[in-house]
């Protein structure tokens, strides 16, 4: 017999002699699993179903899991932090009997020998699944949930690179403490648009995941959230914050046009005088706002004309030298433009496209004034302009293009209106495009009980999806609207405009 075999042997026999039992071996280590897509929407808006599908795809196996009554809200939160503390899935026993073998497979999966079942009705479940090693959590509610022959349970490496965004619905608590217990990063979000969210928007911009994952169907499909968290990634926002121009935000506009006082408020200062302007007259309304006030300068971009011009439009297009200092400006001053295009007898596409430049830039909108929208033998001051719904939507889709293309904050677009004739087909305008909020804004003047019949007028068929916004005249009106009977008109206006 060689020496280092008898040696063996030797420890072997002191072992024995000693008589204490080893050591358990601890349990093994669950496997975690990187999502195989950068963009993961789990759809699932039931608890049980959301929690198996949280499970199934952060991981590969887990010998034990953590299991709670879908029923017993009284203990998941004490199932959450046992499932935490040992990196494993949380899985919930369903009160829907048709769930039950969607749970069993998930276990079968995992390849889980042993169950921690936290609750009188998660451990009954359990122990009727069978084949399982069901270990009850102690009942106490100020102990720890993870009994003391779990403690060496070594959780698996975690997924750091995953950021998970999670929303506020209870359902998703289940599937909050398995990706937690997959060592994944949980975003909570007040909504379901990361553009929205400017916490998220400043963590994706500072260190952006391999991998996101949303949880519940409201997030969108996989190919909306990707873009949305595109912009997010950007860390681009707009003034007042955000990446969404609404809700969130009330802007006043100081409106006009730099060349002339007789077009409007905002040309009857230099530009650092209606910088200031615009600020005190938002200032003014915060007060009666629930919302940040920000703000603006609209811009009457293209100027309707009684001439033909060398162009035969009837409409003076402003050089885009004029605007640009406006425009720097305003970003500076952390103000919002709007370009508001009167295109005469041209259309308002071709008049946008020429703004593109200025466009562009994040905190930059368009108006279209249809009562400068002339036909063919038309004049201005003869008739009130008008437009149809499918010129309209020309535009928004071209600006909808140039955000997208260029990964931009949403962007606003104004459709001005005192009559109803003036957009015809109004509900067909296109309110549903991820990159624009649509806007209709109340251009009526006069006494307040005439400017409220324009209000009435253009609700009585209101066009879903659009925001609202308010005029007020300074020499017109009679007399002007205070910055409280503004908003007391509604408190769905979001956008005021002064001229």
């Amino acid at each position: 017999m060689s020496r280092a075999l008898l040696a063996v042997l030797a420890v072997v026999v002191l072992a024995a002699a000693c008589g204490g039992p080893t050591a358990p071996a601890p349990p093994p280590s669950p496997a975690t699993a990187v999502p195989a897509g950068p963009v993961t929407v789990l759809a699932q808006d039931r608890a049980v179903p959301l929690a198996l599908a949280t499970s199934a795809l952060l991981y590969r196996q887990a010998p034990i899991v953590v299991l709670v009554a879908e029923a017993d809200t009284a203990v998941q939160g004490r199932a959450a932090t046992a499932a935490e503390a040992l990196g494993a899935p949380l899985l919930l026993t369903p009160t829907d009997t048709a769930d039950d073998a969607a749970v069993r497979a998930e276990l079968r999966r995992l390849g889980a020998g042993s169950v921690l079942a936290v609750g009188a009705d998660a451990q009954e479940w359990a122990e009727r699944a069978g084949d399982l090693r069901v270990i009850a959590a102690p009942a106490d509610p100020a102990s720890s949930p993870v009994p003391q022959e779990l403690a060496s349970a070594r959780p698996a490496e975690p997924l750091d690179e995953v950021l998970v965004l999670a929303g506020p619905a209870p359902e998703q608590s289940a599937a909050v403490a398995t990706a937690r217990a997959a060592g994944a990063q949980v975003q909570p979000t007040a909504g379901t648009d990361p553009r929205g969210e400017p916490e998220l928007v400043t963590r994706l911009a500072a260190a952006p995941p391999a991998a996101v994952v949303a949880l519940g169907s409201a997030f969108g499909d996989p190919a909306t959230l990707g873009r949305r968290l595109t912009v997010a990634r950007t860390g681009v926002t707009l003034p007042g914050g955000g990446q969404l121009a609404f809700p969130g935000r009330r802007m006043v506009a100081l409106y006009g046009n730099p060349t002339s006082p007789l077009l409007g408020a905002l040309g009857e200062q230099g530009l650092p005088e209606s910088v200031a302007r615009a600020q005190a007259l938002a200032a003014q309304y915060q007060p009666f706002s629930d919302v940040p006030v920000v703000p603006a300068f609209e811009i009457i971009t293209t100027v309707a004309s009684t001439a033909p011009g060398p162009d035969g439009d009837f409409s003076n297009e402003t050089e885009v030298a004029v605007l640009r200092p406006y425009v720097d400006a305003a970003r500076a001053a952390g103000m919002y433009v709007v370009l508001d295009l009167q295109p005469g007898r041209t259309d308002f596409l071709t008049q946008a496209r020429r703004y593109a430049e200025l466009l562009a830039e994040p905190h930059v909108g368009l108006a279209l004034d249809p009562e400068w929208r002339l036909g063919p033998g038309q004049r201005h001051l003869a008739q009130i302009g008008s437009v149809g719904a499918d010129e309209v939507n020309a535009v928004v889709d071209w600006l909808a293009q140039l955000v997208r293309e260029r990964s931009l904050p949403q962007k606003v677009i104004v459709l001005h209106q005192f009559r109803t004739m003036m957009i015809s087909e109004r509900a067909r305008v296109d309110t549903g495009r991820d990159e624009v909020a649509v806007l209709v804004h109340a251009d009526g003047f006069g006494a307040m009980q005439d400017k409220l019949e324009t209000w009435a007028a253009l609700r009585a068929e209101p066009l879903a999806g659009a925001r609202w916004g308010w005029k007020n005249f300074y020499d017109e009106d009679r007399p002007t609207p205070t910055p409280q009977a503004t908003l007391e008109v509604s408190p769905e206006i979001v956008f005021v405009s002064y001229q």
